[in-house]
């Protein structure tokens, strides 16, 4: 088992990666990474008050950071059209969903999915219910990203493990998806500021900014469409 329960400083579970040596999300707390480096910087709540929300969530790990934003756009809209593709490599760490109970309300969501549905051979699981829809890949994240559809997503969550143990998930060519998949108004969001991601960033066409700092001394990073 490469992957141990961890307790964040707000009393939400995680999981310590054995194989990178990190955790899933901060130290400091994985409830409040989700909204203060995601779902607030992406402009969850603005987004729900033009009625749809189209997020990808790229290195799912266990789906805090989308469960939360689905949470801020039905609380800012309850009519709200939320849509989420998540992509996620790991099947380990998607079976942990069942482990955990977060005070996210919308995480029953994922539990559903997870225990109510068996992966398809198309290696994705499915959620849809009223205004809802959840579709969850369960391979890696280049091929997944050169998949998905152009201009289609309102923000993007980006939210591998670090540059130092994951370099070939923060190169160029897979930046310059995000900037494919992104509609021209869409942020991206990631809780890196180390260089290296944002020249790479900067490369694909993407105008980089200081995200907010949470659990850590630096900040994250938002970016935005060069158009």
């Amino acid at each position: 088992m490469k992957l141990s329960k961890f307790l964040t400083l707000d009393n939400t579970e995680t999981f310590l990666n054995a194989e990178v040596q990190q955790t899933y999300h901060s130290q400091t707390g994985a409830v409040e990474e989700a909204l203060k480096k995601y779902s607030i910087p992406c402009k969850i709540k603005e987004l729900a008050k033009t009625g749809t929300v189209r997020i990808l969530d790229m290195f799912f790990g266990i789906g805090y950071n989308s469960a939360m934003a689905i949470d801020v756009a039905l609380e800012e809209n309850p009519d709200c059209k939320i849509e989420i593709v998540a992509v996620e490599n790991d099947p380990e760490i998607i079976n942990k969903i069942k482990e955990v109970k977060p005070p996210i309300k919308s995480y029953t969501l994922y539990r559903e999915l997870v225990e109510s549905n068996e992966i398809k051979e198309n290696k994705k699981y499915v959620y849809e219910n009223n205004n809802i829809k959840i579709t969850l890949f369960v391979e890696d994240a280049k091929k997944a990203a050169k998949n998905l559809p152009e201009k289609y997503f309102d923000a993007v969550f980006y939210d591998p493990f670090s540059p130092k143990a994951q370099p070939e998930m923060w190169e160029i060519d897979l930046f310059k998806e995000m900037f494919r998949v992104m509609k021209d108004s869409a942020i991206i969001a990631t809780y890196s500021c180390a260089r290296i991601i944002r020249e790479n960033m900067a490369a694909a066409n993407l105008v980089y900014d200081d995200g907010p700092i949470v659990g850590r001394r630096g900040p994250g990073t938002i970016a935005t469409k060069w158009v």
